[in-house]
């Protein structure tokens, strides 16, 4: 049993994590990307938006029947063993990773609106990134708390911003902006799977409440219906303020628009409305990288606990957090940005993205997997009827589409990264078998 006082975050920080986590940079650049499409592209946000919700009911059950640190990491170890268990958390580890580099970036990029030197000097651009990450590492550093609390203030002030500029677009809405459907030059079908690919990337995030499950309040409860709240709040803000923005700004305006947000505010508000939006997308993207900081070190404890990263990853800090792991990982995508800094933005970005989204979708793949392989078994009470093969096939089902639909670039770069981490494991069994011999 674990000490209560771990256990430090309510269910407002639960939903505060999973919407937080959510609403990253994705909302304030997809627009632009789906405007590319045209209308038919509101089409792959309700089903990702779907396929999401379908993910966040499995993930809700899981978490009751096994509420442990690690999520689908932990799921897939108690349905499949260490080594299955192990490659999808070291491909999430992964995604995580990218993650907070994109985000480091996207909050830096929006924060030059404000500060505008930072366009012209690479160095100042770089350090103010890298000193977001550090900052939001100290902070989960010594006090998940604070985080917690920190998470809740920035949800908060992130909806707002979106939601103004909602409202007022539907005061400025031309229904004419909808034709025709499809601008994208291929099948619908074809239009439909890539642009629910690409909404799925503003999804991610349902399983946030699962990997820090150890330090959350009575989890068999609190993370189902967190988890469950939080993706619906978001499914409603994104398709309110998409359909909103889409009769604000012509397809061609989106398609041509660094910031979509930005320029409908301009057009309902008035010019100096794009600072007030930049204000916006700053703490939006501060507050999803401080949500993935937080279980950043968390999927690497869960490993480590187990004896599939080296044992020191484990170690918990005087504030009973895993300090060595929130510190190595925050070092990983310090060498990501460092490395990487010769790239353009966008290319750099865009990398970022697609790494996200295939090594990501392992996780939710194989939580669809284990859901169904115990209620196959009947395992933690679970039974195999026509409810539960149904929910099992949706999510396997949507999972694999999205990894086919994401191309075969973005699969074989997330597969490569995954395939990477074998040495990786093998070694770490092979020095936790010396530790613990007699």
């Amino acid at each position: 049993m674990k000490n209560s006082s771990t256990r430090q975050l309510g269910l407002i920080t639960v939903i505060s994590l999973v919407a937080g986590g959510m609403i990253g940079s994705g909302i304030f650049s997809l627009p632009a990307v789906l405007g590319q499409l045209g209308a038919i592209s509101l089409l792959g946000w309700i089903l990702a938006a779907a396929g999401a919700y379908t993910l966040a009911i499995i993930l809700g059950k899981l978490s009751k029947a096994i509420p442990e640190s690690g999520g689908s990491y932990a799921y897939t170890k108690t349905a499949f063993g260490d080594l299955p268990a192990f490659l999808v958390a070291w491909g999430y580890w992964l995604s995580n990773c990218s993650t907070n580099a994109a985000i480091a970036l996207a909050f830096t990029g929006y924060l030059s609106v404000l500060f505008p030197f930072l366009e012209t000097s690479l160095f100042a651009f770089g350090m103010t990134a890298l000193g977001a990450i550090w900052s939001l590492t100290a902070l989960n550093f010594y006090s998940i708390r604070s985080s917690g609390n920190l998470q809740v203030l920035t949800t908060a002030l992130k909806i707002l911003p979106l939601l103004i500029v909602a409202i007022g677009g539907f005061f400025f809405f031309d229904s004419t902006h909808f034709q025709p459907l499809n601008l994208s030059g291929e099948s619908d079908f074809q239009a439909i799977t890539t642009a629910s690919v690409l909404c799925f990337f503003a999804f991610m995030g349902i399983e946030a409440a699962t990997i820090p499950a150890e330090n959350i309040k009575n989890p068999k409860l609190t993370i189902p219906k967190g988890t469950l709240i939080g993706v619906t709040l978001v499914v409603l803000l994104y398709l309110f303020s998409t359909v909103s923005l889409f009769g604000v700004l012509s397809p061609a305006e989106l398609a041509s628009s660094l910031a979509p947000l930005s320029d409908a505010g301009v057009l309902i508000f008035g010019k100096n409305s794009s600072y007030i939006i930049a204000v916006g997308a700053c703490i939006s993207t501060f507050g999803a990288l401080n949500a993935w900081i937080l279980i950043q070190g968390q999927i690497s404890y869960a490993m480590a606990k187990d004896g599939l990263l080296p044992k020191t990853l484990a170690k918990k800090n005087r504030f009973g957090i895993p300090g060595n792991g929130l510190i190595f990982s925050s070092l990983l995508v310090t060498v990501v940005l460092v490395f990487n800094f010769s790239e353009s933005f966008g290319n750099l970005y865009s990398f970022m993205i697609r790494l996200t989204t295939v090594t990501s979708l392992f996780f939710y793949l194989s939580a669809a997997l284990s859901f169904g392989y115990f209620c196959y078994r009947g395992r933690f009470g679970f039974v195999w009827n026509i409810k539960t093969i149904l929910l099992s096939l949706l999510g396997l089902g949507f999972s694999v589409w999205l990894f086919v639909g994401s191309g075969w670039e973005a699969i074989l770069w997330g597969l490569g990264g995954i395939v990477l981490g074998l040495p990786v494991f093998f070694w770490s069994k092979k020095q936790n078998q010396k530790l613990n011999r007699p």
